[in-house]
């Protein structure tokens, strides 16, 4: 008995770890892709910006400072714009990912469910045996019993 606890234990032990690791695996996979994503935005506008910046310090006069002021708007909003674009995939990969991770769960709990339902039908199906074992070894009993009594009586 204690061996089938230990192993139905040692079962779902290695179940959870093998869940926990492919969880884990999609997350990592996730923040890889996340700081990519962030990485490569980054390097994009600070690129951009950089270049804007080397011709603001060209600028000698206020006519050359007034056709930069639409070159620094365009800029910054090119930044928000990316910055947003890249906030929008990062909450697109991550709800992703949480749902993947989801469907992971959700398959773990229907695996337990139809585990613990195949183990209460074992214990039905050992329980409805166990039953008509006794009965029929009460009934045998019994029949043996009534036998004897009509031995004594006979004998008598």
């Amino acid at each position: 008995m204690y061996a089938q606890i230990n192993e139905q234990f040692a079962a779902a032990t290695r179940q959870f770890a093998d869940t926990a690791a492919r969880i884990n695996r999609l997350t990592l996979e996730n923040a890889e892709a996340i700081v990519g994503l962030q990485l490569a935005a980054i390097e994009e506008r600070t690129s951009a910006t950089f270049a804007f910046l080397g011709e603001a310090a060209q600028v000698r006069d206020f006519d050359g400072a007034k056709a930069l002021w639409p070159k620094g708007a365009q800029v910054a909003r090119e930044n928000v714009e990316r910055a947003l674009t890249t906030g929008q995939d990062v909450v697109g990969r991550m709800v992703k990912a949480n749902e993947a991770v989801a469907q992971i769960a959700k398959g773990q709990f229907e695996a337990v469910a139809r585990n613990a339902n195949e183990t209460v039908k074992q214990a039905q199906e050992q329980f409805q045996q166990a039953a008509t074992s006794a009965g029929k070894a009460t009934e045998q009993a019994a029949a043996n019993a009534q036998n004897a009594s009509n031995g004594q009586k006979n004998g008598k």
